[in-house]
């Protein structure tokens, strides 16, 4: 079992870092389907919904040691296909990371504490909003979410596309095997 990476393929503890943010990011999904195309009352929102944020963080959490990891990892990891890959990758991280980022923020300046999965992130406090730091999360939080969503979708079909093309770069390889 290969844990580092190397010039042709990624190590297994990118691969799970990977595979397994895949799945909480697809569990994220599922609670904002929760939101917008369910009751407020119904049983299956208040179970999916109710894990949103908790979902968020650890997405933020994972981006962080997947960042680390890849930093680590720098000088052996598979190289980028193309620039537009590097781009694209560039971006996902930077959404994976500033969408989160900025609902913590909001999460602060609401003045209501934070404890995902009972671990006590930052109290909550007495009096006015902290507007400013409410305000990107407000303006921003839904709108880069979708467009993460829909970088997912390029990403997935960009990798396929790859995979059955026989003149390109067959990239899944790299994560899969």
């Amino acid at each position: 079992m290969q844990i580092w990476d190397n010039r042709e393929r990624y190590g297994m503890v990118s691969r799970v870092l990977h595979w397994g943010m895949a799945a909480v990011i697809l569990w994220q999904l599922f609670t904002v389907l929760a939101r917008v195309l369910l009751d407020d009352e119904s049983a299956m929102y208040g179970f999916f919904w109710g894990t949103h944020r908790e979902t968020g963080f650890l997405i933020f959490t994972l981006v962080i040691l997947r960042g680390i990891w890849a930093l680590v990892n720098i000088r052996q990891r598979p190289p980028s296909v193309s620039l537009p890959a590097k781009v694209g990758h560039i971006v996902l991280y930077l959404l994976m990371l500033g969408i989160p980022a900025a609902a913590l923020l909001r999460q602060y300046g609401s003045g209501r504490a934070f404890e995902p999965f009972g671990i006590p992130l930052f109290p909550g406090f007495e009096g006015d909003r902290i507007e400013w730091m409410m305000v990107p999360a407000n303006t921003f939080h839904s709108w880069f979410g979708y467009l993460l969503f829909m970088l997912i979708v390029g990403h997935v079909a960009m990798a396929i596309w790859r995979h059955r093309d026989p003149e390109k770069t067959n990239v899944l390889p790299r994560m899969w095997n």
